[in-house]
């Protein structure tokens, strides 16, 4: 069996058909982000107060090699960082994305937290731009520490990131173990797109790894078989999960089969997806498929569908 019992150190049981038979995690995509600027101190509370079992800090390096929580390198989306003059030359273009903007990874840690975080998502209430700051790992690991939650960290661009010098392996699992979390302590998952990142860390660590799965030219990503061999779950696009016609596809079935936990991404209230009245029925629908958990921007109203409120 794989290692489901981070699922129980926190989780009562339900009748529902997940893999361990345990209630689905409610997964605080980038903390409460569809109310406040994502992967931020405060965003993290908030979901934390609305009763997510886990909050999901991506992760990127600064500089002079400081984890911070930031869903993409760039800046300009989430970040007041155009309003700076003093970085104006700090712009450049690299590869995955065709514009200029300001990297992460060229700012120190010191001047990242002279910037204040924006609601990223169009439509989106925008109240509480420029107030929030930038947040380190080691301080999401605190607050969660202190709040009894997991965390769900994702190693963005492992392997652009290794070839500026900066390895995640260290770091990431250090921090970690540091705070009390992993086998034995508070609840943890490792997540990445990466799959050969995710394999270098299977025998470094006993942490739970979470392979994302996406799906390009047609085809996912990741196979299941293959991601059954160094995974202990994956994480799914969740168109993958019920195709247009409303029908489970048997995914989640077969990475059952396999051993693998399921926890699809992501679900919002203000973006519903294609066929559903609305994000109620749509939670619902996939709950009803036995997923493990799931990622939501909204983790009251996951936490809520998924009790039966």
């Amino acid at each position: 069996m794989k290692l489901l019992a981070v699922l129980l150190l926190c989780l009562s049981m339900a009748p529902l058909p997940a893999l361990a038979g345990a209630k689905p995690v409610v997964i605080a995509h980038r903390g409460a982000s569809g109310y406040l600027p994502e992967h931020t101190i405060e965003a993290y509370e908030k979901a934390i107060d609305m009763g997510a079992d886990f909050i999901e800090p991506d992760l990127v390096f600064t500089s002079d090699g400081i984890l911070v929580a930031r869903h993409d390198r760039w800046l300009s989306d989430s970040t007041d960082v155009a309003d700076h003059p003093e970085f104006a030359a700090r712009k450049t273009v690299k590869a995955g994305k065709a514009e200029p903007d300001w990297y992460a990874e060229d700012f120190t840690f010191a001047e990242l937290r002279t910037l204040r975080a924006r609601q990223a998502f169009p439509g989106r209430s925008k109240t509480d731009d420029g107030k929030f700051l930038i947040p380190r790992f080691e301080e999401i690991l605190e607050l969660a520490r202190d709040g009894k939650v997991g965390v769900y960290p994702e190693a963005k661009d492992p392997a652009a990131l290794a070839a500026l010098d900066h390895n995640f392996t260290a770091p990431l699992l250090n921090a970690l173990g540091q705070y009390g979390f992993g086998p034995g302590g508070l609840p943890v998952f490792i997540q990445s797109f990466d799959p050969d990142f995710l394999r270098s860390l299977r025998n470094k660590t006993r942490i739970p790894l979470i392979v994302l799965v996406g799906v390009e030219d047609g085809r996912e990503t990741v196979m299941l078989g293959d991601a059954a061999a160094f995974a202990d779950g994956v994480g799914p696009y969740k168109a993958m999960l019920i195709d247009a016609q409303g029908k489970d596809t048997g995914y989640v079935t077969q990475a059952h089969m396999l051993g693998l936990m399921v926890h699809p991404y992501t679900f919002r209230d203000d973006k519903v997806g294609e066929g559903f009245a609305d994000i109620r029925a749509e939670l619902r629908a996939f709950l009803a498929l036995g997923i493990d958990g799931l990622f939501t921007d909204f983790a009251d109203t996951a936490v809520a569908v998924r009790d039966g409120r």
